[in-house]
């Protein structure tokens, strides 16, 4: 973000809001929108699993909450800090690390200039397998 863009818009604090960031705020690894729903109602949470996705959706537009993509395409979330970075994640097991990649930060930057491209962002997810399950 540069200092002109708009700040991310902020969330009214509902209800359901709050227990779906309580629900995250419990847990360090990377979780479906079924799985954080689950989680809900065995918190005694009653919130239903549509505003379970809208909430989250709304937490990573507003960057409260990582959204990755698994190599099967599924969705899955977690609190992240507020610092642009990569991950890396294990096929085996889940485990994700938050990387800084200076170098993919050059090469995009350079890539968008080449080609005339501004107001540019990006999403890197490395797939391996950790050292606990190899």
């Amino acid at each position: 973000m540069t200092s002109t863009d708009p700040a991310p818009p902020t969330l009214r604090p509902t209800k359901q809001r709050l227990a779906v960031a309580a629900a995250m705020a419990s847990f360090d690894d990377f979780r479906s929108a079924q799985e954080i729903h689950e989680l809900l109602g065995r918190l005694g949470e009653p919130v239903g699993l549509a505003t379970v996705y809208r909430t989250l959706q709304r937490m990573v537009e507003t960057g409260e909450v990582d959204l990755l993509r698994t190599e099967d395409g599924e969705a899955i979330y977690r609190r992240c800090s507020d610092a642009h970075h990569h991950h890396l994640v294990c096929r085996g097991c889940g485990a994700t690390v938050e990387v800084e990649g200076p170098a993919v930060e050059r090469w995009t930057r350079a890539i968008a200039d080449e080609h005339g491209f501004a107001d540019v962002s990006h999403t890197l997810e490395i797939f391996g397998t950790c050292a606990s399950c190899r």
